[in-house]
């Protein structure tokens, strides 16, 4: 007998926001929060499962990716009002109205990873990963207290419903040490302007496009 597959609802939450209440912020070197079990478990393996397939590096735009149900669904719970609520009281910043953007990596290069701070356009970073497991020292994200990627405040394993957060600031240095296979992360950004919201998404749109037909 086959197991029966559960609907959105008979499974409930895929995500959950407690874990966001009540994880500690850190203020050193930068605003951020590492949440574990941030993907309930009844949803991990079916999440994981209808990721997107990438096998190219780089960041894609959502609707660049073939998404399935539960992974929009995924997307949608964190576009959310909720999210964003718990999100806004843990860093006391307010991002009503300010406008999303989403992108997804499913294949890390060795030159990926280098340190950097994000664009001043971009007000808060969340990166949600979505790895059955992660055994490499390589690819395991480091929030930096400056430049020198040794210089490590903190590291993120990037293995399912693991959840970073941080807030965007000149020195809000991250990168990792040389990776290259499967590494699947979901990156959602809250930015200042819907203008530099569309100015990204040509671009991702681009990019992904140039990837697409580079091996052909």
């Amino acid at each position: 007998m086959q197991p029966k597959t559960l609907s959105a609802g008979e499974a409930g939450p895929i995500l959950n926001l407690e874990r966001v209440r009540c994880a500690e912020l850190n203020t050193r070197p930068f605003n951020y929060i590492i949440a574990s079990n941030f993907i309930r478990p009844e949803w991990e393996n079916r999440l994981i499962a209808d990721f997107p397939h990438i096998e190219k590096g780089g960041s894609f735009p959502l609707p660049s990716v073939k998404m399935g149900a539960d992974f929009f669904q995924l997307i949608d719970t964190l576009n959310h009002a909720h999210f964003r609520r718990a999100v806004e009281e843990k860093f006391s910043v307010n991002l009503e109205g300010r406008p999303t953007i989403f992108t997804v990596r499913g294949y890390c290069r060795r030159e990926d990873g280098k340190v950097h701070t994000d664009s001043g356009s971009k007000i808060i970073t969340v990166l949600l990963y979505m790895n059955p497991s992660w055994a490499n020292q390589g690819g395991r994200l480091r929030l930096l207290n400056g430049t020198n990627v040794n210089d490590v405040a903190a590291e993120v394993s990037p293995e399912v419903g693991t959840l970073l957060i941080f807030r965007r600031c000149n020195h809000s240095y991250h990168g990792h040490l040389p990776f290259e296979g499967a590494r699947k992360v979901i990156q959602m950004n809250w930015v200042t302007e819907q203008k530099y919201a569309d100015r990204e998404a040509k671009r991702h749109k681009w990019t992904a496009l140039m990837k697409r037909f580079r091996f052909y």
